[in-house]
């Protein structure tokens, strides 16, 4: 949860967000994002939960998503490690 919320936090400076902006901080959009992976949870029910709507909690859990993928290994290189051992 840490490592995802220290993600966000580092996508927010590099994207230029303004501190405490946001309805979420890194942290609790970060508990949304791997609620959503870990129970499969309707994001209504999670936005509910983190008291923002709906299409906020799509946005943040679309970034999170985004922030996660960024930072997976490129395909060609798994290949290429792969076919070096």
């Amino acid at each position: 949860m840490e490592y995802l919320a220290r993600l966000l936090a580092a996508y927010r400076r590099q994207i230029g967000t303004p501190r405490r902006s946001r309805a979420l901080r890194p942290f609790r959009q970060a508990v949304l994002a791997l609620r959503w992976f870990r129970e499969r949870g309707r994001v209504h029910r999670l936005a509910r939960d983190a008291g923002i709507s709906q299409a906020t909690g799509y946005r943040y859990l679309y970034e999170a998503i985004s922030v996660l993928a960024a930072q997976a290994p490129d395909l060609h290189a798994v290949l290429d490690r792969c076919r070096d051992q």
